[in-house]
């Protein structure tokens, strides 16, 4: 059973993938000089005995699941000195394969030289990776309270060892069980900020609230009840508003079709309300200056009453200019005008006015 992509196996004659700006960031950020945590330490040192741990601690757990971490757990694990070695010969092998692609040989007897370096280094990739799989489960299992499967960690954690693999520089002196464990870290966290939510958030801000939502499981189970605020800053030795802040952006968004019920029944955005809707008293008020609008108008002289509702869309609800209002009457623009102003003179007398100005307020 394998749970890594084939598909990122160099083939024959491929070279190694050009640098993408990703991968070429993480590289950047990579200081072999920086020591480990304690934890990670002792995750690499404790891998002899990873296989019992995971069966204790991811319960329920599958039978493909199972079968994966026993098949694992069988490939032993390899000495400082044969990482270089095997760093070596894949290094080897990249430049031998980059030589056949070139065609760079003298005659038959070199190429197949060449064809035999490449398959060694392709060997030693292998062993690499498959001798620090159990070194990605371990990963995985600190980031188990995320919304991604387990399975699906050890997917992404995979390729960040395979990463690893390629870029590893054996003549720096780390360990490659160290190098790799940043790479799987890194390869993990960015799956769960970009795959577990339908708003990306920063690779940080997701490795914090994962620590975040174990602290709330851990106090739930102490207290008995939902953790406060104040108790989570406690236990995370954060401040108040950082913890506010991971709280919020943990929750996590829904979609608004999404079924109420099993039976599929009705929608989540048929229980929210329409604020842009009018309230009945909005409604109430709408209706009454509509009828003391018209009581106004009716007061006016037939033709004024129409040219102010032309141009002011009171009938249809659109405007017209000055000429399209003319041409209605057959007159002349500065007339429309004139006459309109008059109409509004009208309307802002106290005893026709007042009964208006009321609304305004």
């Amino acid at each position: 059973m394998k749970a890594f992509p084939q598909n990122h196996h160099l083939a024959d004659g491929e070279i190694e993938p050009e640098e993408t700006a990703e991968a070429a960031e993480l590289d950047a950020e990579w200081d072999g000089d920086v020591e480990l945590e304690a934890e990670d330490e002792a995750l690499i040192e404790s891998l002899e005995d990873l296989s019992d741990e995971i069966d204790v601690d991811i319960e329920p757990v599958e039978d493909s699941v199972q079968l994966y971490l026993q098949e694992i757990g069988q490939v032993p694990l390899l000495t400082a000195e044969e990482e270089v070695e095997l760093a070596r010969q894949y290094r080897r092998g990249k430049e031998a394969r980059q030589r056949l692609q070139n065609e760079d040989y003298a005659n038959d007897r070199e190429r197949m030289r060449l064809e035999i370096e490449q398959a060694r280094g392709e060997e030693a990739r292998r062993r690499l990776i498959q001798a620090n799989l159990r070194l990605v489960v371990s990963v995985a299992k600190k980031y188990i309270g995320s919304p991604m499967a387990f399975m699906d960690l050890v997917q992404e954690g995979n390729i960040g060892l395979m990463r690893a693999v390629e870029k590893f520089d054996y003549t720096k002196g780390n360990r490659f069980s160290t190098y790799a464990t940043w790479w799987i870290r890194q390869a993990v966290t960015r799956a769960i900020a970009e795959q577990s939510r339908l708003i990306r958030l920063p690779v940080h801000l997701s490795e914090s609230i994962v620590h975040l939502r174990r602290a709330i499981y851990r106090l739930e189970q102490e207290l008995e009840r939902e953790p406060t605020p104040e108790e989570l800053a406690h236990a995370l030795n954060m401040s108040l508003r950082k913890v506010k802040r991971l709280l919020r952006a943990s929750t996590q968004p829904i979609s608004l079709e999404q079924p109420l019920n099993a039976d599929q029944e009705g929608r989540v955005s048929e229980t929210l309300a329409d604020e842009t809707a009018a309230s009945p008293m909005e409604i109430a008020e709408q209706n009454m200056l509509q009828a003391e609008l018209n009581a106004a108008l009716n007061e006016l002289p037939e033709r004024e009453r129409k040219i102010l509702q032309l141009r002011y869309g009171l009938l249809d609800g659109q405007r017209r200019t000055l000429e399209e209002v003319g041409a209605t009457f057959g007159i002349t623009r500065e007339r429309t005008r004139q006459i309109e102003a008059e109409a509004l003179r009208r309307l802002r007398h106290p005893s026709v006015g007042n009964r208006l100005f009321g609304y305004l307020e």
